[in-house]
C-alpha cells in the first residue's frame, strides 16, 4: 500500500477507536504530510469535521501555490464539502481509498480538472463494511441521510 494511503487509513483508524467515523485523510506536499486528519462528527459534536476538513485545518494556513502543489490522500470518496474544499484550494490530485461504499463528488472534480485515483483497497472498503453494519444509524448520519 502507498505510504501516504496507508497514513490515511491511520487516521481512519484512530476515528473508530475514538467512538467515530472511520475515514482518514492526509494533504502531502513535496512527499511530506503538510496535514492529517479523521472524521471527528462524534468526537467533537460537529456538524463539519470529516476527514478531509479535518486534515485542511490541521494543515493551518497555507498560500495558494503550496495547495496548488498537493495531493489529498482520502480513504473514503469525498462528500460535496470536501469536493468543495479541495476545489477551492486548488488541490490538482485525489487519491482515494474506495468508493464501493460511498460515491462522493468525482465527477464533479474530475468536470474542475482534478486528476482522481480510486484504490478500490480491500482494507479500507472492510473497515467501512464493518462500521456500516454495525453503526448503521451513525454512518446515514455523517451521509446526510
Amino acid at each position: 500500500m502507498d505510504k501516504f494511503l496507508q497514513a490515511a487509513l491511520d487516521e481512519a483508524s484512530k476515528g473508530l477507536e475514538e467512538g467515530g467515523i472511520p475515514i482518514g485523510s492526509v494533504i502531502v506536499h513535496q512527499e511530506r504530510i503538510i496535514g492529517r486528519g479523521h472524521n471527528r462528527r462524534v468526537q467533537r459534536d460537529s456538524t463539519v469535521l470529516h476527514a478531509e476538513m479535518d486534515a485542511f485545518e490541521n494543515a493551518g494556513r497555507q498560500k495558494a501555490s503550496v495547495y496548488r502543489d498537493c495531493v489529498l490522500y482520502t480513504t473514503l470518496s469525498p462528500c460535496v464539502m470536501c469536493t468543495g474544499a479541495i476545489l477551492l484550494y486548488g488541490i490538482p490530485r485525489v487519491v482515494i481509498g474506495e468508493n464501493h461504499t460511498f460515491m462522493g463528488e468525482e465527477a464533479l472534480l474530475k468536470s474542475r480538472g482534478v486528476k482522481i485515483e480510486v484504490m478500490q483497497d480491500q482494507t479500507c472498503i472492510e473497515m467501512m463494511r464493518i462500521f456500516t453494519d454495525e453503526r448503521p444509524q451513525l454512518w446515514n448520519e455523517d451521509i446526510g441521510i
